[in-house]
């Protein structure tokens, strides 16, 4: 500092001599010059460390840059019975289609579809003139074998009496008693000819098989009636709907949470805002390979006749619950060649992919059967870029 002071010394004017003489600056001047080399160091210190602070800044807003922003949640865990809606269909507690067991032409019919009939009530009568007259004929038959039945029995007892008097051998004897023995089994025959055709001949009158409705006919009067199930189609349909069957197909990993005699609710179209109230009562106990569901089978009590068979609605199952499983938004998975998997943070904000198991998919949500628990927290739709072990940062004022 004394050299800088030294060198600020500003010269005089000269003596005759020539002689250079030098005159010291004043205090008050050393002062202000020490004061403007003081600011002047400081101005450049402060200029270095400025930039050496930005220069730091720059470096940590690349590296923050660098560094992710993800928005983090947690699962909810299940605290309500959740509501398993699936499509069901209506049919018949009973349902039967009526054939014609002879053939024919039909004569009339006494009820159209929508009729309420009885069991044993007439619903059509067929003409059956081939079968009237092979009836006939049986019948002749009958009188026949009667006829020869009654002579041989006569014409054995003759002989019976005839070898009480050694006047004809037993040979000849036992020959006439056995052709009697042969005229009563023709007789039998012929009686169950008879039989036969009589009770093909009550099958003219068509009949319904229990209490029902008429659901369908497709006859008419002067129709060539073919006899069975594979000669022509039914003549009537009827069906029972005091009470329904109502099935419905269950996907597998639901098929333990319904049990038999569980209840459901059932809304049709037809009905909007109601429901009517269907029991469990069977289900096929096994799994479709082509669907992977289960057939289950519900009653419904249709005694006022609000349902039609047939029809389809939506069955609401009320599933118990399940506090093992955890509800997740569907951003929030992430489809890797592990699998189904999610994205969770450790707790230096490190990724952690975890593989997952879905029990539900509910659209937006979906419920988690195994591999999270409610204390994790994942990211919500992570980028594609991420990978186990990146450091993240958390936006959206999430910790």
């Amino acid at each position: 500092m004394n050299n800088l002071l030294h060198r600020l010394e500003i010269p005089v004017s000269t003596n005759d001599n020539n002689e250079i003489l030098r005159k010291p600056l004043p205090s008050n001047l050393k002062i202000k010059a020490l004061f403007a080399v003081i600011i002047a160091i400081g101005v450049v210190v402060w200029g270095i460390n400025s930039r050496s602070k930005d220069q730091a800044g720059l470096v940590h807003l690349a590296q923050e840059q660098a560094t992710p922003m993800v928005k983090v949640i947690q699962p909810s865990l299940t605290t309500e019975a959740s509501d398993l809606v699936l499509p069901g269909t209506l049919q018949a507690y009973y349902s039967a289609s009526v054939y014609a067991r002879v053939n024919g032409y039909l004569k009339n019919w006494s009820v159209d579809i929508g009729t309420p009939v009885k069991a044993g009530q007439v619903l059509a009568v067929i003409e059956t003139p081939e079968l009237d007259q092979q009836l006939k004929q049986s019948e002749a038959n009958l009188e026949t074998a009667l006829a020869n039945e009654r002579l041989t029995e006569i014409t054995s007892n003759r002989w019976k009496n005839l070898l009480a008097s050694d006047s004809v051998s037993r040979q000849e004897a036992d020959e006439k008693n056995g052709d009697n023995e042969a005229k009563k089994a023709l007789v039998m025959a012929a009686r169950a000819d008879v039989d036969r055709l009589r009770a093909l001949a009550s099958f003219k009158k068509i009949t319904a098989p229990f209490d029902g409705l008429i659901t369908s006919r497709k006859t008419d009067i002067g129709a060539l009636i073919n006899a069975g199930h594979d000669a022509g189609h039914e003549l009537f349909t009827v069906a029972d709907t005091r009470k329904l069957r109502l099935y419905v197909n269950v996907p597998q990993n639901y098929a333990h949470k319904i049990t038999a005699g569980m209840k459901a609710d059932l809304d049709v179209p037809s009905f909007p805002g109601s429901s009517f109230v269907a029991t469990l009562s069977a289900n096929s106990g096994a799994v479709n390979e082509d669907s992977g569901t289960i057939l289950m089978e519900l009653a419904v009590d249709n005694k006022e006749g609000d349902l039609m068979p047939g029809g389809y609605g939506n069955v609401h199952f009320k599933l118990p619950v399940d506090r093992s499983l955890v509800h997740i938004p569907a951003s929030a998975l992430v489809f890797r060649k592990e699998g189904l998997s999610i994205a969770t943070l450790t707790a230096d904000n490190h990724v952690a992919f975890r593989k997952i198991q879905v029990s539900h998919d509910q659209g937006a949500v979906v419920e988690i059967a195994n591999g999270l628990s409610a204390t994790d927290r994942l990211i919500d739709n992570p980028p594609d870029s991420l990978e186990n072990g990146d450091m993240v940062r958390i936006g959206g004022g999430n910790k």
